[in-house]
């Protein structure tokens, strides 16, 4: 056991920081329409949120077939980086880092969302279950539909993807994000590769553990060689139970989860990226990730250890004082609260979320929560 606190400086890559507590990407839909652009309200939204240590941006669609809900921001258009840099200027005024999540969704999406109307990519022609994908009908109005079946890529179409992951880091760099995170994780484009469940190629990229992960390894090369290991972080999801709440969508369950990430926290550890982000089952009741898995990572992997999923104070503590990880996401609590880390520091009451506005929207729910001193003065 270890005396560490959320509190406490830590250095993430070579990145100092002055805690240990990161916003983790949420989803929230904000983007200006037409053209998925990033504005001035995201800017505020993530500028209020700094007393973190450290903050990921939500997931950022690194080209146009990238995306399975209406209204999230890309990083493929000039209008986009040029957006973005709102971002990164306002976190940057309150001298804290930040990253772009580079995100694909693969078969999670639907063919109104992609372009032409065509459908969906992956690496097998098999429609993704147990998740709904948001498509708009009108200006802010939308609605849930199941995903379509994608068609399966080919070989130098994967080669291109990989690229493309290259491009989106490039981007990320020119509107001044100082690293970036490789969505890996929740049922996704790289997860699908990953995934027994959803990867049923013959090829190079299919059929064994070690060629499924192929994909995983060709793209954190890439994005490596653009901004350098110590600015790039990669998410997981380790699901290790599943649920029949449909608005749960975790990811994959493999029949051997434990095998299957202690292997591809391994191509991570080979690549000598900054951090490993873990996020965690966070449906109601969800068990917790084993402690004999959180301890493998451990001795696996030497960089830092990011974990996020329905943490409390006592919890991160927990984790924090096992050595099991380096620092603690809070998502919901950080939508409700901007000021969260002084609130945990100083045991103030939490706001409670509105679920009612964390999809799409603007002011309101988004940047209107009201910090623990604007309250206590009303």
């Amino acid at each position: 056991m270890t005396s560490i606190s959320l509190f406490d400086p830590i250095i993430l890559g070579d990145l100092p920081l002055k805690n240990r507590i990161f916003l983790p990407p949420l989803t929230r839909c904000r983007s200006t329409q037409p053209g998925d652009i990033p504005n001035a309200l995201m800017a505020e939204y993530y500028a209020q949120r700094t007393q973190a240590g450290f903050l990921i941006t939500e997931g950022t669609q690194i080209e146009p077939r990238g995306q399975g809900y209406a209204w999230t921001p890309g990083i493929y258009s000039p209008e986009q980086i040029a957006g973005w840099k709102l971002v990164t200027d306002a976190v940057h005024a309150k001298k804290r880092p930040i990253f772009a999540q580079l995100w694909h969704v693969g078969r999670v999406s639907h063919h109104l969302l992609q372009p032409n109307h065509q459908p969906p990519i992956a690496p097998s022609a098999v429609a993704a279950t147990g998740v709904n994908v948001f498509i708009p009908t009108g200006p802010g109005t939308g609605k849930l539909v199941p995903p379509d079946t994608p068609r399966a890529l080919t070989i130098p179409e994967i080669h291109e993807l990989v690229e493309l992951y290259a491009q989106a880091a490039r981007n990320a760099l020119q509107a001044g994000f100082d690293g970036v995170e490789i969505h890996a994780a929740n049922g996704y484009l790289i997860n699908q590769f990953i995934s027994e469940r959803a990867n049923f190629r013959t090829d190079a990229y299919g059929g064994s553990l070690s060629n499924r992960l192929r994909f995983l390894r060709e793209v954190v090369e890439t994005v490596s060689a653009v901004v350098s290991p110590e600015r790039l972080g990669v998410r997981f999801s380790p699901l290790f139970s599943t649920t029949a709440e449909e608005r749960v969508y975790l990811g994959l369950l493999e029949s051997n989860p434990a095998e299957t990430y202690t292997q591809a926290v391994g191509v991570l550890a080979d690549a000598g990226i900054a951090y490993l982000s873990l996020a965690e089952a966070d449906w109601d009741n969800a068990p917790d990730m084993p402690d004999s898995f959180r301890a493998a990572v451990r001795d696996i992997f030497p960089g830092r250890i990011l974990c996020a999923g329905r943490y409390d104070k006592a919890k991160a503590d927990h984790v924090l004082q096992n050595g099991w990880a380096d620092m603690i996401g809070f998502g919901r609590k950080f939508i409700a609260n901007p000021d969260l880390p002084a609130r945990l520091q100083h045991e103030w009451p939490l706001n409670a979320i509105d679920p009612t506005t964390m999809y799409g929207g603007g002011a309101h729910g988004y940047t209107d929560y009201p910090s623990y001193n604007q309250d206590a003065k009303k």
